[in-house]
């Protein structure tokens, strides 16, 4: 059962992201201010969830939701200051655009980099635990997952409409046989050692 919220006094914003692991595309977070008395019976962790729950939960998240927002880093981006680093600036802006100030951050996981003055806890398994965490997870991976669906029709190889863009055999075979794109993450190993690239 998910906890409504961490401290009932507070304007709480729930946080996460997507695509940390993946090879290629942009890293999505998601920030969700919800009602203290919001229900839903099949709200969850996103990857506890069948895409069928997680795309019939994301209009009921926004549209229940006192604020909530999605924003993304790109795979240039994360190159540039590290997955980590991306992964937190993805929530930053996420946090940015909500149109309410939350004066606390419920952040998946177990590490933050501060944003401004605003408090945060840091909770590992976060997206399991608490609704308003659960609703970010949701919304990240649905965006996420569109956004890599587009990508999939413009570079059909990399099966991304399946994977989207995780390492799996066939993501790693398309790499080694047609090369990398724009979207790919050339800071992450795309292939093991003995199928490296040559470039």
């Amino acid at each position: 059962m998910l906890k409504k919220y961490f401290d009932k006094k507070l304007i709480e914003a729930g946080c996460d992201e997507a695509g940390r692991g993946c090879l290629a595309g942009d890293v999505f977070a998601a920030a969700v201010i919800l009602p203290k008395n919001f229900k839903n019976k099949i709200l969850d962790d996103s990857k506890k969830l069948t895409d069928k729950q997680r795309k019939l939960l994301r209009p009921i998240i926004e549209e229940n939701a006192i604020a909530w927002s999605v924003a993304q880093v790109t795979a240039q981006e994360i190159d540039e200051i590290n997955i980590l680093n991306a992964s937190f600036l993805a929530m930053h802006r996420a946090i940015e655009k909500l149109n309410i100030v939350p004066e606390s951050l419920l952040i998946d996981g177990n590490r933050f980099k501060k944003y401004k003055n605003i408090p945060h806890n840091c909770i590992i398994q976060g997206d399991g635990k608490y609704m308003s965490i659960a609703a970010a997870s949701i919304l990240a991976k649905t965006y996420r997952d569109d956004y890599m669906d587009k990508l999939h029709e413009e570079f059909p190889h990399y099966n991304w409409l399946k994977n989207k863009a995780y390492g799996t055999i066939k993501h790693r075979e398309a790499i080694k046989k047609y090369g990398v794109t724009v979207h790919h993450r050339m800071s992450f190993r795309l292939l093991p050692e003995q199928l490296e690239l040559e470039f």
